[in-house]
């Protein structure tokens, strides 16, 4: 294992492997498990391909907290259950009755977790990386993290949107080749941008090249709205009147869309390394409970159990 602290958006993770693999994997007792399996799978690629000294599983403890809410109500809005409370996101069934095993097994493999109060995951993340005294793996499908990449820091995203097969490893020179911007202006971008998935609105008639040409030309956000305000900035009438149109939302949109990287965070026990016999017999127990099979050897063995595993008859 190497140094790399390996930061998992973990609620990215298990949705895509509960919509990669069939619901009809169960347990003995009929529950369903395929978010179960598929995150093990997912963690025991990630730690056999890139090695990291530290694993961190980083919890939504909220998926949309009211103070993002607040600032921009559409926030996340098309997520929400319809009928029922401003705060439950629409999660299918199946997916629902996996979340509490997917912690349990997260916390009995020794794999640590961390959330924070009135914080998506993606804070933590961000958190977790500025605190972070050496280089960093984020992995996630969100495209908002990509403001973390740093390549003076050694700050990588490993972005899953492709597929667990496709992995694509984002450093500076990445996103500026892709989007046309700076890591350190992606937050600004996406403002500016929009983003449908997150419901932000952007702003009206700015797509990805406009805004990437305005911080080409500007720098930042602030310098873009202040070049607004006045005639003679350099900045087309058009565009002009498109960011004064937007005025209020881009006050309070960064706010939203930039990553908090100041919470004060547990310390947990997070270097990968094998589970002393007691520990590693638990794991084992777990997994045959559950029918988790193979993808419980895989994770095993990827976490350094190398001895030969038992997680019930299920070897898939």
């Amino acid at each position: 294992m190497n140094g790399r602290l390996m930061l998992l958006d973990t609620a990215s993770l298990y949705f895509r492997a509960f919509h990669g693999l069939p619901d009809t994997l169960r347990s003995p007792d009929g529950t369903p498990v395929n978010a179960v399996r598929g995150l093990l799978d997912f963690i025991a690629k990630l730690v056999t391909d890139y090695q990291p000294g530290e694993l961190v599983a980083c919890w939504d403890d909220d998926w949309r907290p009211e103070w993002r809410v607040d600032l921009i109500p559409s926030y996340k809005k098309h997520r929400v259950l319809a009928g029922g409370e401003p705060d439950v996101e629409q999660v299918p069934d199946l997916l629902v009755a996996q979340i509490p095993l997917i912690r349990q097994v997260l916390n009995t493999f020794r794999i640590a977790v961390v959330g924070a109060a009135n914080h998506e995951a993606d804070d933590v993340i961000g958190s977790l990386t500025a605190q972070a005294t050496g280089p960093v793996d984020v992995v996630t499908g969100d495209r908002d993290l990509f403001q973390l990449v740093d390549d003076a820091r050694d700050v990588r995203v490993i972005y899953t949107a492709r597929g667990m097969s496709k992995l694509d490893v984002l450093t500076e020179d990445v996103i500026r080749a892709r989007y046309g911007v700076s890591a350190s202006q992606y937050a600004d971008f996406a403002a500016l941008r929009g983003d449908t998935s997150d419901g932000l609105p952007g702003v009206s008639g700015v797509g990805e090249k406009t805004a990437a040409g305005l911080l080409d030309t500007f720098g930042d956000l602030d310098a873009i709205v202040a070049a607004a305000a006045q005639r003679g900035s350099g900045m087309s009438e058009s565009v002009r009147a498109k960011i004064l149109a937007a005025a209020d939302y881009l006050r309070v949109a960064p706010t939203v869309v930039r990553v908090v990287r100041t919470l004060e965070l547990p310390k947990p026990e997070s270097r990968v390394r094998p589970l002393p016999d007691d520990a590693l017999d638990a794991a084992r127990r777990l997994a045959a409970e559950l029918g988790l099979g193979g993808s419980a050897d895989r994770a095993l063995r990827a976490l350094g159990n190398d001895r030969e595993a038992s997680a019930g008859p299920d070897r898939s």
